[in-house]
């Protein structure tokens, strides 16, 4: 009897302890809106019968082992340290740490998201016969800026190890793909897209946008940092004041190191009636902040190495207009539900809203856009564990699913 397959996850920074107890009792983590990537592992865990050793980089509490899932979160070493070259070090240090657990749990892949470590030292991983399976959730660099010294020398020694080092890849989008292209050349594993998942029901009764357009409601949900352009959403509400627009009103939606900051210079704007910062909101919050909002907003700049980010995904699903630019790689899948606008211009993410708010055929036509462009979040095949169990099927032999009637 061969023995089972094992897997290595290493999950990024998500509280995986915590998802996995809401998947153990049958239901989804409530903190997101989305299905998560770490559900969506023990799903295809479950599937193949394997054992799994999971790591995440979270700083919470957390770590369980129960039947055949392990589960450690193990936060990385300078990832806030002083200096590049410090940080650097962590995360090949990160990666070196990875390398040892999969070796020392005798894993046969080992699947590696954005956030745990430095890819090119897991190249060495294929010297021992484990599989190297990166799930890339976000550009390698940010998209409109080429990686320069030192980070230019990580870009390719990462395509090297893309290149020789790797099974095959798993990508979020295609911005992702082009990068990955442009490290590797012709010379790369299957490259293998995935979308984030939904549950139809979660959307199913939210309903259209609210009828009464005064006030205009603008979404932002989304980490609070600079570099995701929550400043420039303030700037734009102090533009409009002063232009005596005031049924336009802001909710902005989420954490982060600048949310305090945010908080303040609202204050000092005068404008937090009409510019109301919650905080991190709840799947169910969350979805009571669709229900309200009209159009959404997602202004990351061009510092930012941003991912498929799942808020534009969640504005076309809500039927909800989404301002943003290409600096989004979501804007590919969605764009009849878009109204794009150049990157870093404040300026025209306000003239978007005005447009969206006195034009009712331009604001009917992108939310008629947004049904076009809903199916393919509901659609599991084109899901993170759907390409998942496709390439494990593929490089590992003892990736075979359950037979029917087999014990759980």
């Amino acid at each position: 009897m061969s023995r089972p397959l094992r897997l290595l996850y290493a999950a990024g920074p998500g509280n995986v302890a915590g998802t996995y107890q809401h998947w153990k009792e049958g239901r989804d983590d409530p903190s997101q809106v989305s299905v998560t990537y770490s559900g969506q592992f023990y799903d295809v865990c479950r599937d193949l019968d394997a054992q799994a050793l999971v790591i995440s980089s979270s700083r919470a509490a957390g770590g369980l082992q129960d039947g055949n899932i392990t589960i450690r979160h193990r936060p990385i070493t300078l990832e806030s340290g002083p200096g590049p070259l410090l940080y650097h070090f962590g995360q090949v240090w990160a990666a070196l740490r990875l390398i040892a657990s999969a070796l020392r749990f005798r894993a046969d892949a080992i699947i590696v998201c954005n956030g745990s470590g430095h890819w090119f030292p897991l190249a060495l991983l294929r010297l021992f016969g484990v599989k190297v399976i990166p799930s890339l959730h976000c550009v390698l660099w940010p998209k409109h800026r080429q990686p320069g010294g030192l980070r230019k020398l990580i870009a390719k020694l990462d395509g090297w190890c893309f290149r020789r080092g790797c099974a095959a890849i798993l990508s979020a989008s295609q911005d992702i793909e082009r990068q990955v292209l442009q490290l590797t050349g012709a010379t790369h594993p299957p490259i293998v897209e995935f979308l984030p998942t939904y549950r139809a029901d979660l959307f199913a009764d939210l309903g259209p946008p609210p009828e009464q357009r005064r006030p205009f409601r603008v979404l932002y949900a989304g980490r609070i940092e600079r570099d995701k352009g929550v400043f420039q959403l303030l700037d734009m509400a102090k533009r409009f004041t002063a232009a005596g627009r005031t049924e336009i009103e802001f909710d902005v939606c989420g954490s982060g190191s600048q949310l305090e900051e945010l908080k303040k210079q609202t204050a000092a704007a005068g404008l937090s009636e009409r510019f109301r910062c919650h905080g991190h909101c709840s799947r169910a919050v969350m979805r009571e902040q669709f229900g309200q909002a009209h159009a959404l907003i997602v202004p990351t700049t061009t510092d930012f190495i941003e991912g498929f980010n799942q808020v534009v995904a969640e504005g076309v699903l809500s039927g909800r207009p989404v301002i943003t630019s290409s600096v989004c790689p979501a804007l590919e899948y969605v764009r009849a539900a878009v109204l794009e606008v150049p990157p870093d211009n404040a300026t025209a993410y306000g003239d978007a809203i005005l447009q969206l708010c006195d034009d009712e055929a331009l604001y009917r036509a992108k939310c008629e856009g947004c049904s076009a462009s809903q199916p393919q979040f509901y659609d599991a095949a084109r899901g993170w564990a759907a390409a998942l169990k496709r390439v494990l099927t593929e490089v590992c032999p003892q990736a075979k699913p359950k037979e029917v009637g087999s014990a759980s």
